[in-house]
């Protein structure tokens, strides 16, 4: 006890107002510019998976290891609360409403999230595709940052300030809603998927051991039901729509007012001052709360994904694809 009481008295130690401040301009900086690549780039997990390859890993294993330390990191940053004088607040059955605030509730969310998504969905699941072990420390370095910038900010005096009558607040509600949607949306795309390997599996279709194909191949086909008769991906649609309620209902909007013009940024980065145009974005990068930051880096890492492999489905079924599906916003893209 004493050695943990000794390793905690020197994480406090952490000028943890400077690690959040960096942490979170370089995790919106730097995710949302290496995603695109991934309009050229295929992920090796997945239907882009290389099995054959010595650093390809266990999917299930991969995935439940990349995932899992994203909670982790949220609950112990939690525990720290380095910009609260005081402990998390937790239910209580001695108080009114026991005790639930809106902090807690918003918690509570991303905890459910993340259960479902490193342990549930994971070990429900009948099979999945091997991952490289950069894809795994990739997921990884991106899951310790975002649990802790959004820990830190949900726990801070700052947020418990913002949400102190977030109950009688309608943009409060609505955000909730909006979360619950995308929550449940995700869940029910996603069981359409694990559908099709169950099915594959029981029917035998997983193992072919004539024609020369792999009798370990993944079995792939056009999935059916809810908004997969408009887009490919309306699980990635659902999480943004998720996420996107966590923001609303827990922080501001950035000030785009401070987003300095895109000819000014050309201007600076044709000149290769790219330290000046990292000045000129900052103030704006500092209106942007983890839970915002949370939903641009998602979406920018995941919408090259979701038009590759959207691309992936019309090159493997040819015509039997919907010619009317979009990737992943239905009639746009």
């Amino acid at each position: 006890m004493t050695t943990i009481a000794q390793y905690l008295a020197l994480v406090r130690q952490i000028d943890f107002e400077y690690v959040y401040s960096v942490t979170k301009r370089w995790f919106l900086f730097g995710f949302s510019l290496v995603g695109p690549c991934a309009f050229v780039y295929d992920a090796p997990f997945g239907r882009f998976a290389t099995p054959n390859s010595p650093l390809s890993v266990d999917g299930i294993k991969a995935w439940i290891a990349m995932e899992v330390v994203s909670p982790l990191s949220f609950l112990f940053t939690t525990y720290l609360h380095p910009f609260s004088p005081t402990p998390f607040p937790l239910p209580s059955l001695a108080l009114p409403a026991f005790g639930v605030t809106p902090q807690f509730l918003l918690t509570s969310f991303y905890i459910i999230h993340y259960l479902n998504r490193a342990l549930v969905s994971p070990l429900r699941s009948p099979s999945r595709s091997k991952s490289h072990l950069t894809v795994v420390v990739s997921a990884i370095a991106f899951n310790i940052p975002n649990g802790f910038l959004l820990a830190a900010f949900l726990s801070s005096s700052d947020t418990a300030l913002f949400l102190k009558d977030a109950f009688s607040s309608p943009r409060f509600w609505k955000g909730v809603a909006l979360w619950a949607f995308g929550f449940v949306g995700n869940i029910y795309h996603d069981e359409i998927l694990l559908n099709i390997r169950r099915k594959a599996i029981a029917k035998g279709k997983a193992k072919e051991a004539a024609g020369g194909k792999d009798a370990q191949q993944p079995h792939y086909a056009i999935p059916h039901g809810g908004l997969y008769s408009l887009i490919s991906y309306p699980n990635y649609l659902s999480e943004w729509t998720e996420w996107f309620g966590f923001a609303l209902a827990a922080s501001p909007a950035p000030n785009f007012a401070l987003l300095p013009g895109a000819g000014a940024l050309l201007a600076v980065a044709k000149g290769g001052a790219f330290a000046q145009a990292y000045e000129l974005l900052v103030p704006f990068a500092d209106t942007v709360s983890p839970p915002w930051v949370f939903l641009v880096v998602e979406i920018a890492t995941m919408i090259p994904r979701a038009v590759r492999g959207h691309r992936w489905y019309h090159d493997r079924f040819k015509e039997s694809y919907p010619r009317q599906r979009r990737a992943v916003i239905p009639w746009l893209l």
